[in-house]
């Protein structure tokens, strides 16, 4: 699948420092690509246009949602907030404005794709949970946990995602596939000083019609990045 469609094997994911500070630019950057076989599209080639008009929303920790503004660079799109006050920033891509993929070749079938994507940014060291902002699709939302821990809660249409498989990336070939609970929890370990990627999917078995073509079902796409340093 990886040779035969970039733009599907792929993901959109958002990478950022996961600690801030008031008063001090915090850069975001948005790649398309496969994280841990260091595949990272260029933002002019073909792949990454294809998924760009993805919309980056910032939360605070009042609850306030904005719009950020990105601009594209040669390997990503960046932007940047800068904090006001302590506390959880939760950073969430969307992106349900995707052509219609047929794979029928492949046995997957003719489908549609709904990629999110969200990070965290804690200033003051602050334990309390990240936002979600995925009404329509997957969200994963970062929960309070143990130190060397990372405690995620999938959900899929604000419901709990149980029993669904969740795979951790790092740099090098490195995964690890888990499930989640009946809750939609699952806890990780992070033993390194390092990047990891989580990614989760699942297909909504519904079919449609999107830009003119028909679909048999969507395929939501969910990734959070934390940066462990």
């Amino acid at each position: 699948m990886i040779t035969t469609s970039s733009s599907f094997a792929h993901y959109l994911w958002v990478d950022t420092a996961g600690k801030g500070t008031i008063g001090k630019a915090q850069e975001v950057k948005v790649h398309f690509g496969e994280y841990t076989y260091g595949v990272i599209e260029e933002v002019k080639g073909e792949a990454f246009n294809n998924v760009s008009k993805f919309k980056l929303w910032l939360v605070h920790p009042d609850g306030k949602k904005e719009e950020l503004k990105t601009v594209a660079k040669e390997k990503f799109y960046l932007a940047s907030f800068t904090p006001e006050k302590k506390g959880i920033y939760t950073l969430a891509l969307n992106n349900n404005e995707i052509g219609v993929i047929d794979y029928t070749q492949y046995d997957f079938g003719i489908f549609k794709t709904h990629y999110h994507a969200t990070a965290k940014v804690n200033v003051g060291e602050v334990k309390k949970e990240t936002e979600t902002v995925n009404p329509d699709g997957i969200a994963i939302k970062e929960l309070p946990a143990n130190k060397g821990e990372l405690k995620l809660q999938v959900s899929y249409k604000d419901q709990p995602l149980a029993k669904n498989e969740v795979t951790i990336f790092i740099s090098d070939l490195w995964s690890k596939a888990l499930e989640t609970d009946e809750d939609g929890i699952v806890t990780l370990e992070l033993p390194w000083s390092t990047k990891y990627l989580v990614e989760t999917t699942i297909k909504e078995e519904v079919p449609g019609r999107y830009q003119g073509k028909d679909y048999e079902f969507i395929w939501h796409c969910g990734t959070y990045c934390v940066n462990k340093g």
